[in-house]
């Protein structure tokens, strides 16, 4: 039986190798795609992007300069920010309209002394319509500086209550001894998100392997219209050697393209997949998920057209629901349910644990969620199977 099948699932890859349209859907359009995404999108996480933003400080009291100085100037030399100072608000409106700015700081006239006299005091903030990312970090530089003015007024009057008149060292101290409402802790996360170069290698090589592991199954379609089936049934060859020959074949073609996939995305990509071993079970798992999948679409066609159709169909659907282009699961509800039914969620949340800094064993229950949709898959398709090898 061995034997019989290696020989079929040998013809068959080299007939695959020089099918270009196999190469092209198994390695370059998946390449191809990952670069586009990748280089796209990669500047939307990249820790060194930077905002330019104007800032019209018309106030130039202590607490408009601290704001300017300190909170911005701390922005801009962290590498996130390029401040450009500006006379006016008119000034400030323009740049940002124009889109020469991400967004515009205003700090009108009396800003400070509302704000040490406890009054409503109003920090503007200009946004570019066409530049949302920079104009929302703005918001939150606002927003949070805000936060901290009226907490140290609250702290001042706490600390003034009763009437007492006191020096104001005195209140200062008595301020800074006032306990925060609410505190913010950085608790370092277990798991870790791909960054888009790796997420868009990853999600565009499970994504066409389902279309690349259908080359083995379908074949049995080809070779039945053309009617060397029959010669194989004639032969001294059992139908389960032929079965486990084109399923070989999926296999191999599928483990060969992923593994040219990483390959080639980690050398000129620079894709981060992880613990090599730790891959390997995920990459095993997903083929063989592709597998059984492919295999049973292929049992319900008819012809190898109809099994093209709904392969692809098929593909297309788990690849969208399962966030292999973007990700699904930050969706949440029943999407993220949903995308939990394909392998393609798993195998992206395995690598992610895998780029948190995990061992192996982080992956086995992503792996083995893969596997049980192999299994039910592929019990499924090899019951059916038979009636693709009948004379």
């Amino acid at each position: 039986m061995l034997g019989p099948a290696l020989t079929i699932a040998g013809k068959d890859f080299r007939q695959r190798l020089r099918d270009r349209s196999a190469i092209l859907i198994a390695i370059v359009a998946p390449l191809i795609l990952a670069s586009i995404f990748g280089l796209t999108l990669s500047g939307v996480s990249d820790e060194s992007i930077t905002f330019d933003y104007a800032v019209a400080d018309l106030d130039r009291g202590p607490v408009a300069r601290s704001f300017v100085d300190d909170v911005l100037g701390s922005v801009q030399q962290a590498g996130y920010a390029e401040l450009r100072g500006v006379p006016s608000a008119e000034e400030a409106r323009r740049l940002a309209d124009a889109g020469d700015v991400a967004a515009a700081f205003v700090l009108p006239v009396g800003f400070s002394a509302a704000v040490a006299n406890g009054r409503p005091a109003r920090l503007q903030v200009i946004g570019d319509p066409d530049a949302p990312i920079g104009t929302l970090v703005a918001r939150s530089i606002a927003d949070s500086f805000a936060s901290d003015v009226t907490f140290v007024q609250v702290a001042v009057a706490t600390a003034a209550a009763g009437g007492a008149v006191r020096p104001p060292a005195e209140l200062a101290d008595r301020a800074a001894a006032v306990p925060r409402p609410v505190g913010i802790a950085d608790v370092s996360a277990t798991k870790k998100e791909l960054d888009p170069t790796t997420f868009y290698a990853a999600g565009m090589a499970v994504f066409f392997l389902f279309f690349t592991v259908q080359f083995g199954v379908s074949s049995l379609l080809d070779e039945r219209r053309e009617g060397t089936l029959r010669r194989l049934l004639a032969a001294p060859i059992s139908r389960t050697s032929i079965l486990a020959g084109k399923l070989t074949t999926s296999f191999v073609l599928g483990i060969v393209s992923m593994a040219v996939l990483i390959a080639t995305t980690s050398f000129l990509l620079g894709a981060e997949w992880g613990s090599p071993l730790g891959v390997a079970v995920l990459v095993v798992a997903g083929v063989l998920a592709a597998t059984g999948a492919m295999a049973l679409v292929a049992t319900l066609a008819k012809t190898p057209e109809q099994a093209g159709y709904w392969q692809s169909i098929v593909a297309l659907v788990l690849g969208l629901l399962g966030g292999a282009f973007f990700p699904v699961a930050q969706a949440g509800g029943l999407m993220e349910k949903a995308s939990l039914l394909t392998p393609h969620a798993w195998f992206l949340r395995g690598l992610g644990d895998l780029a948190g800094g995990a061992g192996t064993a982080s992956v086995l229950p992503a792996a083995g969620a893969i596997l049980l949709f192999a299994v039910v898959t592929g019990t499924v398709a090899l019951l059916r199977l038979g009636k693709l090898v009948e004379p």
